[in-house]
């Protein structure tokens, strides 16, 4: 055999290897992605464009959906913000724990660190974690939260290695951010004081000088004027770490960014949390009046605006095909909140909740069913899934992607549907329990019943938004009738009959996995 056929047979043998490298490579899945879980707040089933929105486009999101799996049955725990909060980290039915209503700017921490949620999964499973943004479990122990000093427990007891909070939500004091357990840019000099249940220090309130507002509360939002915006309870001092509302977004999407520049050559779990879009909705300058739709519409836009912002740094660092992005919100939308911000005079026909009936705080499916996109390019398959899927099974589902166990007292209605979440199964989950206080429904099969009871049938006329409330049973075909028009209760009252007997033993059992 002469030189040059000898170099000629190598050559092919190494074109061969490197063939073989480059398909091995192409179809390993690693084995310990990054997670980003982007938390959008009060985001309706139809604001974002890939949900049928015609009045505004959402780019970004988009993105995500055209990347990876849009579900159009995607569901979070409950129509208001605390519980469904709680209930996506911990795994467990907010309505199987005391005091998990909507929480007080000043509540005490209301997760257990004894209790182990999807930070701590991730932990044991090595990942740096991190949440940024809107936290509203409360902080502290049972006197509530030291603002001039070591705020404990909160994220770190709980599985999370760094924090960047607002405490509550923007709308209740004290506005200040929370970093790694202390108020960040506190002058000792200057103490916080927190109060709600009476006026304290001289600051002026929104009741007293509206005036001073830039923007004007409509129900419930008129004591401590903190930025020109009357807030939900009083406070004073601080007065160096108070946010800016206007950029609170730049602030909260920097944090994060910096958290991924951080850890990008470890795995990371990033709970990137926004304020967007709940009140009070004061949107950077750059997003004002660009929406048409008053400031709720621009809110969108700036949601949007941080979403992609997430995307960009992902890619930039190479990171896109090894993490999941999952975009989700906390509830139903919501339009007059507390403020007069615009988003009812200028609605000009956009639909928040889509086809869906009710909104936040409602028993319909418009309080609970909200966007819910899974992208992981180059392993999930882009498509348009009408799987039914809970927030609640993230936790179960990343605890068996990472091989890390539950215990039996762990995750107590968290399901693993990870392939369903990777697109490998179509499999629904076996019923859905959707909280709207006072009233717990159930869905199984695409049939929805809502239990009885003697609550109101309409928020306040400022929110205007349809409860679900009714002395009789409420049995809808969600495939037939997605808007909920049509109670068949009386239709089917075998169904009626099995469908509350499975809520009452969900509900008396403890458990539901």
């Amino acid at each position: 055999m002469n030189i040059k056929t000898v170099f000629s047979f190598w050559s092919a043998v190494s074109f061969i290897f490197l063939i073989g490298c480059t398909t091995i490579s192409r179809e390993k899945t690693p084995e310990k992605p990054n997670v980003v879980l982007i938390y959008i707040d009060d985001l309706g089933y139809g604001d974002v464009s890939c949900y049928g929105a015609t009045k505004m486009s959402t780019p970004n999101v988009d993105r995500l959906a055209q990347e990876g799996i849009r579900f159009t049955n995607g569901y979070c725990s409950s129509a208001t913000c605390t519980p469904s909060r709680f209930s996506m980290l911990t795994g467990k039915y907010a309505f199987r724990q005391k005091d998990t209503g909507i929480a007080p700017g000043d509540a005490s921490m209301i997760i257990d660190p004894e209790h182990t949620t999807i930070a701590d999964i991730f932990q044991k499973a090595g990942y740096k974690t991190g949440v940024v943004g809107k936290w509203h479990l409360g902080l502290g122990g049972s006197e509530g939260p030291d603002w001039n000093g070591d705020i404990y427990p909160g994220p770190r007891e709980i599985g999370f290695d760094y924090s960047f909070l607002i405490p509550a939500t923007g709308d209740r004091v004290p506005c200040v951010f929370v970093e790694n357990q202390r108020v960040s840019g506190l002058d000792p000099a200057d103490p916080i004081q927190v109060s709600f249940k009476e006026k304290i220090g001289n600051e002026p309130t929104g009741l007293e000088h509206p005036e001073m507002l830039k923007q004007m509360w409509s129900h419930g939002h008129n004591c401590t004027i903190i930025n020109g915006i009357s807030r939900i309870g009083y406070m004073s001092g601080g007065k160096n770490a108070r946010w800016v509302d206007e950029d609170i977004a730049d602030v909260l999407t920097g944090k994060a960014l910096g958290f991924i520049e951080k850890h990008q050559k470890e795995p990371f779990f990033l709970y990137f949390s926004t304020h967007d879009i709940h009140v009070p909705r004061m949107p950077h300058s750059r997003f004002q009046g660009k929406s048409g739709l008053g400031y709720r519409g621009d809110a969108i836009l700036q949601m949007d605006w941080c979403v992609g912002q997430v995307l960009d740094k992902l890619e930039k660092l190479g990171l896109k095909e090894n993490t999941i992005v999952i975009f989700s919100s906390d509830n139903g939308p919501v339009l007059d909140d507390g403020y007069y911000d615009e988003a009812v005079t200028k609605l000009n026909g956009h639909t928040p909740s889509g086809p869906l009936r009710g909104g936040k705080y409602s028993a319909f499916d418009a309080g609970t069913r909200v966007p819910f996109l899974v992208s992981w390019p180059g392993v999930i398959e882009p498509k348009v899934s009408p799987t039914i899927v809970s927030q609640l099974d993230l936790m179960a589902s990343f605890a068996r992607m990472l091989n890390v166990p539950l215990s039996g007292n762990d995750a107590p209605d968290s399901f693993n549907t990870l392939d369903v979440f990777l697109g490998k199964s179509d499999k629904n989950r076996d019923h859905i329990i959707e909280q709207a206080l006072p009233t717990l429904s159930v869905i199984k099969d695409n049939w929805k019943y809502i239990e009885p009871n003697n609550g109101p049938k309409m928020t306040n006329p400022f929110v205007n938004i349809e409860l679900g409330n009714d002395r009789k049973p409420q049995l809808y075909n969600l495939k037939d009738d997605i808007g909920e028009t049509n109670n068949l209760a009386e239709n089917y009252p075998e169904k009626v009959k099995e469908l509350a007997g499975l809520l009452q033993k969900i509900r008396e059992d403890g458990r539901s996995r």
